[in-house]
């Protein structure tokens, strides 16, 4: 299922509400559940609310993928993370100024991979508190998000295979790295 609209659109109400008539329910059904269910809708201009804190592989990945009218995020209240659940969720949302937090602790492979990639007006990033990555779990988060001029902390000491792989690429703006903690490294992990 994805949604097909013209004229500016704000969602309201919980997404889950799609799942049980109610938005009550805190867990995602189904793997891709909400998978590209707005993505490419340049004149939405709101997100409907995404509380739901158990998540599935690539539930929602794509979601608001190229939604140009938004410039504020959901709140995003996992810990844990599934494979791919973020995936290019707001990628190339050129307009979105304000990242969510996340407070995920708990990741996955390919969990936040090209989270943000071409978000190019984005000026914050969201903190990182996960200590231990899982394979290219932050790999191009921020690529291309020209605007970002202060990288987060990465306080991670336990790395995976590419997790931060092209993570910063093509942040023209960005002044200062972050410092880098893990002392045993894995392959391609700051590729």
């Amino acid at each position: 299922m994805l949604f097909v609209m013209t004229g500016s659109t704000a969602a309201s109400g919980s997404v889950m509400s799609l799942i049980d008539g109610k938005g009550e329910n805190k867990v995602v059904p189904n793997d891709y559940c909400f998978c590209k269910l707005f993505e490419r809708c340049t004149s939405l201009t709101q997100a409907p609310e995404l509380p739901a804190t158990g998540l599935t592989t690539n539930c929602y990945s794509h979601m608001f993928y190229g939604c140009t009218g938004l410039t504020q995020a959901p709140a995003l209240p996992a810990l844990r993370l599934a494979n791919g659940c973020y995936y290019e969720m707001f990628a190339k949302c050129a307009n979105l100024t304000q990242a969510p937090a996340l407070s995920a602790t708990i990741l996955a492979t390919d969990c936040c991979r090209s989270m943000f990639a071409g978000c190019t007006h984005l000026t914050q990033a969201p903190a990182l508190p996960a200590t231990q990555l899982a394979e290219e779990c932050y790999a191009q988060m921020f690529d291309s998000c020209t605007s970002l001029t202060q990288a987060p902390e990465l306080p991670a000491t336990k790395l995976a295979m590419a997790c931060y792989r092209g993570m910063f690429s093509s942040c023209l703006n960005l002044t200062q790295a972050p410092e880098l903690p893990a002392t045993t490294l894995t392959k391609n992990c700051y590729y």
